[in-house]
């Protein structure tokens, strides 16, 4: 028998931690999802059967793993992918998708990467923590935003504890308080004309190496950030206002609105005054 539940998660304005889409499957045998590529950060965690994951690593080889009950695989933003219910056991699993300023640092204290995409737990309390918040979200995709995120973040909390603590010891950083500094000053001042040397020199620290601490941390360029940030702002003003393409532009630090235009585009594909049309 093949049961599924899905829903798609209504907000996008969430930077810190979002969400995109979770569910609930019970596969039928052999059932085969892919090859596709995500555009944000992809959890499964099975609840009973097994079946293989195809995925490319770092190099765009190929590996496949043998996935059963009581584990799970994460898969990257713009990892391809396929993976395949077992013919006598197949899987039961939940998943979420979900991306964030703190994803990236998150999982890469909980040991994935595009070479180790395998979830084996440490803990078992903190595993069947998680098991259970994944649920939750499947089967209450008609709660408001902020109660999915609530619950979101209890699951990121339980999947980075039910990996080996050791990890964790040593996420307390010196960087993170500069990471911290930056994207303070970027929501305080991202209005107006400032430079990746202005929230270097902010955080106290040379450009060069704010870039690189920044880009580990946060999975994007200082630049890049910005900019998403900036577009974000703009779509929530461009559905909750009347002010004209250019004066949006100008409120989230673009005076010339060819600029604007052309960078909008850049990041969502269509132009603001279509993307406005749109929602």
């Amino acid at each position: 028998m093949h049961d599924i539940l899905f829903s798609i998660f209504p907000n996008e304005k969430f930077i810190d931690l979002g969400l995109y889409q979770f569910g609930w499957e019970r596969c039928m045998p052999a059932h085969m999802y892919g090859p596709a590529a995500r555009n944000h950060f992809l959890f499964h965690y099975v609840i009973s059967g097994s079946g293989e994951l195809m995925a490319n690593d770092k190099k765009g080889n190929t590996r496949t793993y043998t996935i059963r009950s009581g584990q799970g695989f994460m898969l990257y933003p713009g990892q391809i992918s396929t993976y395949i219910a077992d013919e006598n056991t197949p899987w039961e699993y939940t998943w979420l998708e979900f991306d964030g300023l703190r994803v990236k640092e998150a999982l890469d204290i909980s040991g994935f990467s595009l070479n180790q995409p395998v979830y084996r737990a440490a803990s078992k309390t903190f595993r069947e923590t998680m098991m259970q918040e994944m649920l939750y979200i499947a089967n209450h995709g008609d709660e408001t935003p902020f109660h999915l995120i609530g619950h979101l973040y209890i699951f990121l909390d339980a999947l980075t504890r039910s990996v080996s603590s050791t990890r964790m010891n040593h996420s307390g950083k010196l960087s993170d308080f500069y990471i911290r500094e930056a994207i303070n000053f970027i929501e305080q001042n991202f209005p107006y004309e400032i430079s990746i040397e202005d929230i270097a020199k902010h955080c106290g620290i040379n450009r060069s190496y704010f870039g690189k601490i920044f880009h580990e941390s946060v999975g994007k360029t200082p630049q890049e950030f910005l900019m998403s940030y900036r577009m974000m702002k703009a779509t929530e003003l461009l559905k909750m206002t009347d002010l004209s393409i250019a004066d949006i532009g100008n409120a989230v630090g673009y005076p010339n609105q060819l600029h604007f235009s052309r960078a909008f585009k850049n990041i969502y594909g269509i132009s603001p005054r279509n993307w406005r049309n749109q929602n």
